[in-house]
């Protein structure tokens, strides 16, 4: 079986379907952003993007997503480690507190802001209600998400890029190489 995971394929074997996609990408894959909290599905720390959409994954199995695109935090970062400019915003709004729920929290927005690049406050903190923190109270992950949407590609721009199978490290950069494509 084949996954799509930040951009690169995947060859899992038998004895891997069976196992949580959570475990299978910490231990096998060594993508240690992904976090396993309440085990249910309810905490959203272990939110990624499967195909563009957010999804709590502790509970689900390897052989689910066959053929998925799969992006974790690990994928939001540019090659030579540049931080996305959510990633960078969560830092410098000090949204990170002690991070554990901050990878998920990411995730869910960045798929959020792909789709609604200019939110509102109030847009915002719908998007990210599946998500708990116990740190900060959510006011600096609100900035941040506010800070990074002017990163984010409006109008036409967006729905191209939003054609992108995982995303990119700087979505302004896919939306350019998507519609010069064209």
């Amino acid at each position: 079986m084949k996954l799509h995971v930040n951009g690169k394929q995947v060859e899992v074997d038998g004895a891997a379907l069976e196992m949580r996609l959570v475990e299978f990408l910490r231990e096998e894959l060594d993508l240690t952003g992904v976090k396993n909290a309440c085990d249910i599905g309810a905490c959203g720390a272990c939110s990624i993007l499967i195909n563009n959409e957010p999804l709590k994954i502790c509970i689900k199995r390897v052989k689910d997503f066959e053929g998925s695109q799969i992006l974790t935090i690990e994928g939001l970062a540019a090659p030579d480690g540049t931080l996305h400019p959510l990633q960078q915003a969560f830092v410098d709004c000090g949204a990170i507190q002690c991070g554990f729920c901050t990878p998920g929290m990411v995730m869910t927005a960045h798929a959020f802001l792909l789709k609604c690049p200019r939110p509102t406050r109030d847009q915002i903190r719908k998007a990210i209600n599946g998500n708990l923190c116990r740190c900060t109270g959510y006011q600096q992950i609100i900035d941040a998400i506010e800070r990074a949407a002017p990163h984010y590609p409006s109008g036409l721009q967006a729905a191209a890029s939003a054609e992108s199978p995982v995303g990119s490290a700087h979505p302004e950069t896919a939306t350019l190489s998507t519609v010069g494509a064209s």
